[in-house]
Parts: structure tokens; C-alpha cells; sequence
């Protein structure tokens, strides 16, 4: 039976002559948007650039894409990359260098103290970020850091510092940072690491968890966790505890595992798996840091567990910072001689304390532990070659877990920004860590630099953006309209300057980093008084 006779009629016509015009118009109209916005993302070479970065190497590790190009940077971001010839306001001559992403260390704590953002700076560091250890309370930490940082900041809430609250009456930070109440030689904040053997009560857990949340609804990043220094009283139920709320929230735990160890009953890998069976259950992300101090001779085995993990579905990823020397605090769980020297096989003269640069005796160490179990100390862990192994694993990220360091003749923390870089001493993973694993590539042709650039930047981001973090989805790339965070480095001459003795020597070799399109190392010189840092920070909640 043909309808349409009966349909078409005077009044059919118009409605289906207004359908078709509607339909073309939003046809043109989407067309048009969609072309607008290619004309608005695009810039010609006639605009003129506030940075032009010139005859550079430019390397996205996201794309693969290598290639010589000119990069022109406005209002703070890449807006054009191209090899036709730019302008702009101020004209970087990147010959023989290589445009990379701005470096992304999950893992530091010196981003919030202007000598440590010095540090990363001339590391190649655009965001160092607080994740294992972390801040409580949240919004103090980025208070503190608002329109005064060098480079972009942010923070995962602190489960050791809640811990310490609990277990100890006395303690009040004015720092945010439990780090740096821990390493300072005056300890003002009454951090004592009473966190270490207090056992909480069920009803203390729920309590701890609302506190957490709390920093999770304060913007912060993540949860950092560090049962590594509280084995004898962390629970599992506060373990599942953390990890539940991250997969609540769509979040990741940065972890220090619980042991360093390669004998039974504690092995190293221990620590990974009691997490990793969480991120089964509850979700979220998961980020091993320094796998290789805890695993040591066993990281090959741990590195497989966490890449099997992800290839079933959880989101988990592992760390090395470049060095078989791990740095701490004198009173850590795992240098009790019952660990370090049964488990680690090492004995006290592999500990210096950072303050006098010696080995310590059973003496000197029992007497830390009475009177300062705080003090910033280094010790030996991974062998070099199993470290180096780890490092090269193309699942791997790098971080630095750079620590504060000390100044040689007061024995005061190095917080200043004018502090001298040769008055200072500590671990040298603060100041060289990427520079140290660029100049690997040169000399032991350890893995690809593509490779090493993007467990620096990309991979970094891609973790943090797939675990909540959507500002990660513009960082750790070079790509127009990727933020302008940039790191421009010598690959034939970068390299780590920094030793146990003098841990805060700058790395050579990287004359100029860009933060948010602006320079703030210029000729291998960091700018004094600009700050274009930009908190990494997730939606405030409360």
C-alpha cells in the first residue's frame, strides 16, 4: 500500500523541506566548528612566538616522531611545530640538542623548597611531584607553593603522616611535609617516627581513612604509602583500606613496600603483591617505587610480576631511580640489623650518615636511634648490575627519589634557593638522577634515547593521566597544544656532576628548560625570581 500520496500533502512538504534544511544546517554548522577549530589550533610562520626554539631535534615519545623542527611557543603552550622558519620574542638556537618533554618525577621530595626545585631544574625536572611519601594536610602544601614555584607542583595525601598524628600527640607540621620534618636536624614539629610500630585500632582505621579522604577531596594527586617504614604496624586491613579508597576515587597509591628483603619470610616482593591482590580487588592504579631496594636480587622476578599484572588488566607500573645506593632515614624498619644485615647482607659500615659523611658503628647507629632517628642517611642496597638491568626494562619509568640534602659545614638543611650547589652534601639522586641516565644511553648504549626521554615524560604522564590525573593528558609531550614544559639537552655532552660528597653538583649538559612557556634555565643557569609553576593538582572537592 504507497502512503506517501496520502502524506504528501501541502503541510508534509514544509515539514520535510524544514527537516532537510535543519539537517544541512547542522551539517554546515559542525562543519564549520570543525573547521574553525583547525584555523583557531593552528599558527602560520608569520605569528610572532613569545619562545621560538630553532634547528632543534625534536623527540615525542608519544608519536615516535624524531626529526629536525622549529617550535614556536605562545600563551603557554606548543603552538607550532614546522620546518619552516619562525619568530619570536626571545630565540633559542637548539642546534645539536634535543627538544624533549619536560622530565615528570613522580617521585621527589625537594619540590617544595626552592633549592630542591633549583635542582630539578638543572636536572631537566619541569614537574617534580611528592607522590610516596606525599603532604598532609593537603591544602597547606599547595598553600605554601601558590604563585612562589619555579617549577609545576604537586602532592599525593600522606598515609605515614596521618599515621604519625595518630601515634604521636606531640607532632605538628608547619611544613606539610613529613620529609622534611623527618630530616631536620631541629625537628620543631615533634616528628619522632612513632608511625613506625603503632598499631591502630579498627575504629582508629576508619578514622585514618576519613583524614585521607579528606586530602583526596583537597586536590590531592594520589595516596602515598610507605609501609616500608612501619612493617610492624601497618595492617593489612589499612592496606586495603588505601587502596579501596583510590579505587573509589580513581586514583593511585605510590608505594615504598613494605619489605627490603631477599630471604623468606620476608622477601622484597612481598610487599608488591599484598598491594597488587588490592588493585585486583578494589581498582586503582598502583606505582612500585625503587622496586630494586626492595626486590634487590629478585627485582627481575618483581619487574615480571608487575608487567604480568599489567597485562592482565590492573594498572601498575614500576620505578628504578640510577643508583645501587639507596638514602633514608637512620630509624627505617629495613636497616634494623635483623633486616639489613640477615636480609640485605650488608652490615654498618654500608650506612653513612649524611651529616659527617662516615660509616656508621653499632654505637653511633644505637645512638641515632635514641637521639635523632630522623637523620639523613645512605646505604648501600641492589647490586650495580641488577640495578643497571632494571633501569634499561622497557616497562620501567625513571624517577629520583631525591632527598633533601645537607650543608657540609652547619649541617643544616639545603632549602634556600641561593644556597651554593658545592656547600652541600646527601645522595646524589636529587641532583643527577635524569641527567645520570641520559649519559648511560651515551656511554653504555643502555637503551634507546626514545626510550629513556619517555620513561622520563610520557610514561610518566600517561600512568598519572590513566589514574585521575586529566592535566597529564597535555604534559610529557612535545606536540602542538601540549603544555610548553620542555627540556632542551645535549645528547653527546649531558651528564651528573653530583657525588656522595657533594650531592647538590648540578647536572651539565641541559642549557634550557621551559616551564609553562616560560625559560627558566637559561645557558644552564636557573633564573632567580620567575615563577611559572602551575600546581598538578586534582578537583578540589571540599
Amino acid at each position: 500500500m504507497n502512503i506517501f500520496p496520502q502524506f504528501i500533502n501541502s503541510k508534509g512538504l514544509t515539514w520535510i523541506a524544514f527537516i532537510c534544511l535543519f539537517s544541512i544546517a547542522v551539517l554546515t554548522s559542525c562543519g564549520n566548528k570543525s573547521n574553525n577549530a583547525n584555523t583557531e589550533a593552528k599558527f602560520s610562520s608569520d605569528t610572532e612566538f613569545d619562545v621560538v626554539i630553532l634547528n632543534g631535534r625534536v623527540m615525542d615519545p608519544e608519536t615516535n616522531f624524531d626529526g629536525l623542527r622549529n617550535v614556536g611557543v605562545l600563551d603557554g603552550k606548543i603552538a607550532l611545530i614546522t620546518e619552516e622558519s619562525i619568530s619570536g620574542k626571545e630565540t633559542i638556537d637548539a642546534s645539536g640538542h634535543v627538544v624533549a618533554p619536560g622530565f615528570i618525577d613522580i617521585h621527589s621530595h625537594i619540590s617544595d623548597f626552592p633549592f630542591g626545585q633549583k635542582l630539578s631544574l638543572r636536572d631537566g625536572v619541569t614537574t617534580p611531584l611528592d607522590m610516596e611519601a606525599g603532604a598532609y594536610p593537603v591544602e597547606a602544601w599547595y598553600a605554601k607553593l601558590d604563585g612562589k614555584s619555579q617549577t609545576n607542583y604537586g602532592a599525593a595525601v600522606s598515609a605515614a603522616a596521618v599515621r604519625e598524628i595518630f601515634a604521636n600527640t606531640a607532632y605538628k607540621s608547619n611544613t606539610a611535609s613529613i620529609l622534611l620534618d623527618a630530616f631536620d636536624p631541629h625537628n620543631e614539629s615533634g616528628f619522632n617516627m612513632s608511625l613506625t610500630d603503632f598499631l591502630p585500632s579498627p575504629e582508629q582505621i576508619n578514622e585514618m581513612e576519613a583524614m585521607l579522604e579528606k586530602g583526596i577531596e583537597q586536590g590531592a594527586l594520589g595516596l602515598g604509602a610507605v609501609p616500608g617504614y612501619m612493617t610492624r604496624g601497618t595492617t593489612s586491613r589499612e592496606t586495603i583500606m588505601w587502596q579501596r579508597l583510590m579505587g573509589e576515587h580513581g586514583l593511585s597509591t605510590v608505594l615504598h613496600g613494605r619489605f627490603s628483603s631477599q630471604m623468606p619470610p620476608t622477601t622484597g616482593i612481598l610487599g608488591t603483591q599484598e598491594m597488587l591482590a588490592s588493585v585486583a580487588a578494589y581498582g586503582g592504579g598502583l606505582y612500585v617505587s625503587h622496586i630494586h631496594q626492595q626486590a634487590l636480587n629478585y627485582t627481575p622476578t618483581a619487574i615480571d610480576l608487575i608487567k604480568a599484572s599489567k597485562n592482565n588488566g590492573l594498572k601498575t607500573v614500576a620505578a628504578i631511580y640510577p643508583y645501587w645506593q639507596g638514602a633514608t632515614v637512620a630509624g627505617a624498619d629495613y636497616l634494623a640489623p635483623d633486616n639489613y644485615q640477615k636480609n640485605m647482607g650488608r652490615s654498618y659500615e654500608d650506612i653513612i650518615e649524611v651529616a659527617t659523611m662516615k660509616p656508621l658503628t653499632k654505637e653511633r647507629y644505637d645512638e641515632l636511634l635514641k637521639t635523632q632517628p630522623g637523620a639523613s642517611v645512605i646505604f648501600g642496597g641492589v647490586k650495580e648490575e641488577i640495578m643497571l638491568q632494571a633501569l634499561a626494562d622497557s616497562s620501567t619509568l625513571i624517577e629520583s627519589d631525591a632527598a633533601p640534602l645537607s650543608i657540609t659545614e652547619t649541617g643544616e638543611l639545603a632549602l634556600d634557593w641561593s644556597t651554593p650547589y658545592e656547600s652541600t652534601q646527601g645522595h646524589p639522586r636529587g641532583a643527577g638522577s635524569h641527567a645520570k641516565a641520559l649519559r648511560l644511553v651515551r656511554e653504555k648504549n643502555l637503551m634507546p634515547l626514545m626510550l629513556a626521554i619517555s620513561k622520563m615524560s610520557y610514561m610518566q604522564a600517561k600512568f598519572l593521566q590513566e589514574n585521575g590525573v586529566e592535566q597529564m593528558t597535555r604534559k610529557g609531550r612535545v606536540q602542538e597544544g601540549s603544555d610548553a614544559d620542555i627540556t632542551i639537552f645535549n645528547p653527546e655532552t649531558v651528564t651528573d656532576n653530583a657525588t656522595m660528597a657533594k650531592g647538590g653538583l648540578p647536572s651539565t649538559g641541559i642549557p634550557y628548560v621551559i616551564v609553562n612557556g616560560t625559560i627558566v634555565v637559561k645557558d644552564s643557569k636557573v633564573l632567580e625570581g620567575i615563577y611559572p609553576g602551575q600546581p598538578v593538582r586534582n578537583k578540589i572537592l571540599n
